[in-house]
């Protein structure tokens, strides 16, 4: 009797062991179908987003086909350059190569591309780099992108603080000749906001890494002094 029961016990633990790997197993087949199924979501999900992300904005008149820049010029060679209104350096290539930039363009040997990007929203408490990009984009609805963004560099605040305020755009774009009100409803509703947002992206796509880049039919220029500028420009205009 005793030899019987025992035999009955172990093969009752048998069974429970293998009826709780079961259970185990599959627990843990659910749980992998589980995070499958929350990984294949969340590809979608941020598909849809960055499709989304990408279409909604509206660019400013003046914009390229790709609405990636504000074209000034006409010229057969593209210049395409990428600048953050909070940037020391653009700020200081702006004083050097403008008016070898502005030449170009006047002369009707090159047409450029300003792409004004928001690389360094970190370096502002306001994202200063986003809303004067945005208000560059305001401007340009009434023809005034130049000279708001000689004016934007011209004043340009020092990194880590707050930027110009709103009201302080407002007065550089009225100053420039911009109808104060409707500039005003441009810059405080944020607009072009979601355009800077595509530039900046694109921008990054491109490979632009840093500010100021430029680059003449697509190459970037290392020597990036009036006479390394204008040397490029006429190469690749033969």
């Amino acid at each position: 009797m005793s030899s019987r029961k025992g035999r009955k016990d172990a093969a009752r633990v048998v069974r429970e062991q293998i009826a709780r790997e079961k259970r185990r197993k599959r627990t843990l087949w659910t749980s992998i179908a589980a995070v499958l199924v929350l990984v294949i979501a969340g590809g979608i999900g941020w598909a849809v987003y960055s499709s989304q992300k990408s279409d909604e904005f509206t660019a400013p008149p003046g914009a390229n086909d790709a609405g990636t820049g504000i074209v000034l010029g006409t010229g057969p060679v593209t210049i395409d350059l990428y600048e953050d209104y909070l940037c020391p350096a653009c700020k200081q290539f702006q004083q050097v190569n403008g008016d070898t930039l502005d030449q170009l363009v006047d002369e009707g040997k090159a047409k450029l591309v300003f792409h004004p990007v928001a690389f360094l929203n970190r370096f502002s408490t306001t994202e200063y780099s986003t809303r004067a990009s945005a208000a560059s984009g305001c401007a340009a609805e009434d023809g005034k992108f130049r000279e708001f963004t000689e004016q934007l560099f011209d004043r340009q605040p020092p990194e880590g603080g707050a930027g110009l305020s709103n009201d302080e755009l407002v007065d550089i774009g009225a100053g420039v000749g911009l109808n104060r009100d409707e500039f005003a409803s441009c810059v405080s509703d944020g607009t072009y906001r979601p355009w800077t947002e595509h530039v900046t992206d694109e921008a990054s796509k491109a490979g632009v890494t840093g500010t100021p880049t430029i680059k003449v039919n697509g190459s970037e220029l290392q020597d990036r002094s009036p006479e390394g500028i204008k040397s490029a420009v006429e190469a690749a205009g033969r």
